[in-house]
C-alpha cells in the first residue's frame, strides 16, 4: 500500500511563542480623580487663599465668597466653579503626557530603528539568525520584540521539512502579526485622554466664561449706574480667564497627541519594515 504523507494543513499547527503581555491600566483609573481633587486643592486653598484677597470672605465654606484679588493668579479664583475642573483637565494632560512620554520612549528602544533593521537584513543574508536574534535583544523596543518573535519561528522553520516554503513563510507572517498585534495596543494606550480633552477643555472653558458673564449681567440688572458697569467690566474679565485655561490646557493637549501619534507610527513603520524583511528573506534564503 502506498504511504500517505501528512497533509499540509495537518502539521502546520504553529505553537506561538508569542505571550500576552500583563498590563494594568490603574493610572487611567486613579489619575483624573486624583487630579480634580488636586484641581479643587489648587482653586480652594492655592488660589483661594485668603492673604490673596483684600476682604476675604471664609463663610462660604465650599466655595469662600472673596473679594478684590490682589495680582493676577486670584483673579482666576474668582472664575467660578469652572476653573477647578479645567486645573483638573490641565493636570491629566500632564500625568498622561508622562506616562506616554515614558512607554513610548521604552517602546521605540535603544539605536535607530532603521540601522536596528538593515543589521537584522544584514545577519539573515548571511543565514546567521542567532546574531540577529542578539540584535533585537539590543534593540529592547517594540520592533525587537516583534522582530524576535518573527526570528524564533523563522529559526523554526528552517528546521522544518514537513511544510512547503510557501507555508512556512505564511506561519513567520502570523508570527509576526500575532506580535504586533500585542504591541500596538500598548503603544495607544490612555491617548484617548488628550484627544478628548483636546476637544473639551475649550468647551469648558467657554461654558465657565458664559456663567461668569451671565452672573456679571445679572447684577448689572440688580444695581445699575456706574459702580454696576466698573463691576460687569471686571466679571467680564475675571471669566475670561476660564476661556484663557480652556484653550491654553486643549493646545498642549492637541500638541502632545500629534507627537505621540507621530512616534508611534514610526514605531509602527519599523514593525511593518521589519515584517517584510522576515518574510523576504526567508522566501530568498531557504527555497
Amino acid at each position: 500500500m502506498a504511504e500517505t504523507k501528512p497533509t499540509a494543513t495537518a502539521a502546520a499547527k504553529p505553537q506561538t511563542s508569542v505571550q500576552p503581555k500583563k498590563s494594568s491600566n490603574l493610572i487611567a483609573t486613579i489619575a483624573p480623580f486624583v487630579c480634580l481633587f488636586l484641581g479643587y486643592v489648587i482653586w480652594r486653598f492655592v488660589l483661594g487663599d485668603p492673604s490673596n484677597f483684600t476682604n476675604p470672605d471664609m463663610s462660604g465654606g465650599f466655595w469662600p465668597n472673596h473679594l478684590g484679588p490682589i495680582g493676577t493668579w486670584p483673579k482666576m479664583y474668582e472664575g467660578g466653579i469652572v476653573v477647578p475642573i479645567l486645573i483638573a483637565n490641565f493636570l491629566v494632560v500632564i500625568t498622561f503626557t508622562i506616562e506616554r512620554l515614558l512607554t513610548i520612549t521604552k517602546a521605540t528602544g535603544k539605536g535607530n530603528i532603521a540601522e536596528f533593521i538593515r543589521k537584522v537584513q544584514y545577519n539573515l543574508a548571511n543565514k546567521e539568525v542567532d546574531k540577529a536574534i542578539a540584535e533585537c535583544d539590543k534593540q529592547k523596543g517594540s520592533v525587537g520584540n516583534v522582530m524576535k518573535a518573527g526570528l524564533r519561528k523563522y529559526k523554526e522553520m528552517i528546521t522544518n521539512e514537513e511544510l512547503e516554503t510557501e507555508q512556512k513563510v505564511l506561519n513567520i507572517q502570523k508570527e509576526i502579526e500575532e506580535a504586533t498585534a500585542l504591541e500596538l495596543p500598548m503603544l495607544e494606550k490612555n491617548l484617548v485622554f488628550l484627544s478628548t480633552i483636546a476637544s473639551v477643555a475649550t468647551l469648558l472653558g467657554l461654558f465657565g466664561t458664559v456663567l461668569g458673564m451671565i452672573r456679571s449681567f445679572s447684577k448689572l440688572g440688580d444695581e445699575g449706574g456706574g459702580e454696576a458697569a466698573r463691576e460687569l467690566s471686571k466679571g467680564i474679565s475675571e471669566a475670561l480667564f476660564c476661556t484663557a485655561l480652556g484653550i491654553g490646557t486643549s493646545a498642549v493637549a492637541i500638541v502632545m497627541y500629534n507627537v505621540f501619534t507621530t512616534r508611534i507610527d514610526a514605531i509602527t513603520y519599523g514593525i511593518d519594515e521589519s515584517g517584510f524583511t522576515l518574510t523576504q528573506s526567508f522566501a530568498a534564503n531557504y527555497k
